[in-house]
């Protein structure tokens, strides 16, 4: 694939085959991840990888606003979490910049993980308290988010087909109502000719 295909392949999987993923495999996503640009490049950003089926099973179990939504990962053969030391970032305005950091870094591991024909799902609903504890990281230490790394099962499974349909997620807003063109409110000269397939809104990967 190229990067173009990559990103257009890309979808939320939530539900893994239970074929380990290969060192090399994983190496090769965090690396992705540590070529990212930071805040003056304090590459403040530090990855987790959980395979211990207890503590994958224990990050499962969260109850996220009364619920256990994160059930599902319990198929998933690893589990990266993304978190960020605020010391080696800054602050602009009251944007605090070691969160900005990490998702992007995130996105470049999760963007190769594809690319390898790996699947990911991007968790950011998650107590952080107890993930910092099952994962030993010290208290300002702040987790960012999660995402399981395996190999996608041949068929999604009831949890993460619901999660699709409720959040809508094949859906994308086309570029007119994302973008404004010269300054804010300006619409685009382009002949609709010109848009690019995808462009106008048309159904995604979740």
């Amino acid at each position: 694939m190229d990067f173009f295909e990559v990103i257009a392949a890309r979808h939320s999987v939530r539900t893994y085959r239970p074929d380990p993923v290969p060192d090399e495999l994983i190496i090769r996503c965090l690396e992705a991840a540590r070529v990212a640009p930071s805040w003056r490049n304090g590459q403040c950003w530090r990855f987790v990888v959980v395979r211990d089926p207890q503590i994958i099973d224990r990050l499962a179990a969260q109850r996220v606003y009364g619920y256990p939504i994160n059930s599902w990962l319990r198929s998933a053969p690893v589990v990266i979490v993304a978190c960020a030391d605020p010391r080696e970032s800054g602050k602009h305005d009251d944007l605090p910049y070691w969160a900005v950091d990490t998702a992007i870094a995130m996105e470049h591991l999760v963007l190769a993980a594809t690319a390898l024909g790996l699947g990911t799902c991007w968790i950011g609903g998650f107590n952080e308290e107890t993930v910092r504890s099952l994962i030993g990281a010290p208290p300002h230490i702040r987790v960012v988010a999660l995402t399981p790394l395996g190999y996608p099962a041949e068929r999604e499974g009831l949890m993460g087909r619901a999660v699709k349909t409720i959040a809508r997620s094949h859906s994308r807003k086309p570029l007119a109502q994302i973008v404004h063109w010269g300054l804010w409110g300006g619409t685009s000269e382009l002949p609709a000719q010109d848009i690019p397939p995808g462009a106008r809104g048309e159904s995604q990967p979740g």
